[in-house]
């Protein structure tokens, strides 16, 4: 309607300059009346005037608008009753825009002041960065972790702790890192968190910062209750027929409390000493090797880290694995996608990693006739290489997820229980992570991520 009535005001403008500049041109060209040209001439200035005056109105209301939402002044209010109706309506409609911007801005003030709240609420200490490294947005929680009263630039954090410093400046988005810091309240380990997003056409990073100390010691202390009675269980095992059969044999020599004579011992109790010492020295052998195996699992060396083609790794897979028990009638297959694909890791760890998961697949799959192996080799969607190891086999219950990283935990009668410990570590000494993933009766996926 504004627009329609305004369009008609100015066309009615126009046409009367276009007749009085008609009308002045006639007076002078063709009736030389210069003294009546007079009347056309005013008319015309009159007109121009007016339309000129007409348009400054309105765009000197809307200049006035557009400056107000410019400065977010929300005061500025326009007269509705005024005798021109078309700067009456104009007034009406820039009103009604101005209460919905400033709606908006409400609405806009109130949803920032609640993800505030919820921020600052977090049980998470968070604070963003941009390029420059200016920190535009911290909760307390963030600050209280770090000590600081006030946080403004990532640069506060090399007075914190250099090596903090250096892990936030060069840390990726959607990645996570592990960090351990010695402060006035003592030791903290803190878990930092990454990912990024555009805000007002700016690339910022939000880090989130977690002390995961409790976590860590509740953890440990549930890892080391559960290897020491693993380690118990099997120490016993080999230490109670040694006590027991140490007793027993040294009853042969006794009679009454008495240490028996050499003409009271007969080639029987001989034999049966030397059969029973025997057993004592293979149970020691058993011992022994334990003990072994628990150095390896301490004392790995670190890795000799070189670019290698994944390709060749599982290449000398499917050749080692036709060597294994089972082979005959289990389907390996190997799959690498892009068939580039590198990795920077230790090749020679890799492969033991590699080979244990796939000796473990192949023994979980004696009893299925059906049974495949898969190895596949890609990029995963956050971009780091990984390794699958999937197999159609029983899978693993879920009573016993929680237990297979336990070192010397095994439910093979062969088996030293270190394999998965082990491989868990290597992954662990190159930055990555070693993940079993189990559906019973159904598959089960070792996952190796880089």
């Amino acid at each position: 309607m504004i627009s329609k009535n305004l369009y008609l005001q100015i066309l009615v403008r126009v046409l009367i300059l276009v007749a009085s500049a008609l009308f002045l041109g006639w007076t002078i060209f063709e009736e030389k009346a210069y003294i009546l040209a007079s009347i056309p001439a005013i008319f015309l200035l009159i007109s121009t005037f007016n339309l000129v005056y007409f348009l400054n109105r309105i765009n000197r209301r809307i200049f006035y608008f557009f400056d107000a939402i410019k400065n977010e002044d929300s005061t500025l209010s326009f007269p509705k009753n005024i005798n021109n109706k078309i700067i009456s309506d104009l007034n009406t409609s820039l009103v009604k825009v101005n209460k919905q911007i400033q709606q908006i801005h409400i609405e806009n003030r109130q949803q920032e002041q609640y993800f505030q709240a919820l921020l600052e609420h977090a049980a998470t200490g968070m604070f963003t960065f941009n390029k420059k490294g200016f920190i535009l947005h911290s909760n307390n929680l963030a600050k209280q972790l770090f000590a600081v009263d006030v946080l403004t630039h990532v640069n506060q954090l090399r007075r914190i702790d250099n090596k903090l410093y250096q892990m936030v400046k060069d840390i990726r988005p959607s990645e996570q890192r592990l960090v351990t810091l010695n402060t006035k309240r003592g030791i903290l380990q803190m878990l930092l968190k990454s990912n990024s997003f555009i805000a007002d056409k700016e690339e910022l990073m939000l880090i989130s910062v977690h002390d995961i100390k409790n976590e860590l010691d509740e953890k440990e202390l549930d890892s080391w209750r559960k290897l020491i009675r693993v380690m118990m269980h099997e120490i016993m095992n080999s230490i109670t027929p040694i006590t027991s059969l140490s007793e027993s044999l040294a009853g042969y020599f006794y009679s009454e409390g008495k240490l028996k004579s050499p003409e009271q011992i007969n080639e029987k109790t001989i034999d049966t000493t030397i059969r029973g010492l025997e057993v004592i020295r293979e149970q020691g052998k058993v011992l022994i090797s334990f003990v072994e195996s628990y150095r390896k699992l301490t004392r790995l060396p670190l890795p000799e880290k070189k670019i290698f083609q994944v390709k060749n790794l599982l290449d000398n897979m499917r050749i080692l694995s036709s060597s294994f028990e089972n082979a005959d009638h289990i389907a390996l297959s190997c799959e690498v996608q892009p068939d580039s694909l590198e990795i920077l890791a230790d090749e020679k760890q890799i492969s033991q990693v590699l080979l244990n998961l796939v000796k473990n697949a192949f023994q979980s799959n004696a009893e299925n006739e059906n049974a495949t192996v898969k190895i596949i080799a890609h990029i995963e969607e956050n971009g780091h290489p990984e390794i699958k190891v999937i197999d159609n086999g029983p899978g693993i219950p879920d009573d016993l997820m929680d237990k297979i990283f336990v070192p010397f935990f095994t439910t093979k009668d062969a088996g030293s229980g270190i394999g998965l410990s082990i491989s868990r570590q290597i992954m662990q000494m190159h930055g990555g992570s070693l993940k079993i993933v189990s559906i019973p009766h159904k598959s089960t996926q070792a996952i190796l991520t880089f």
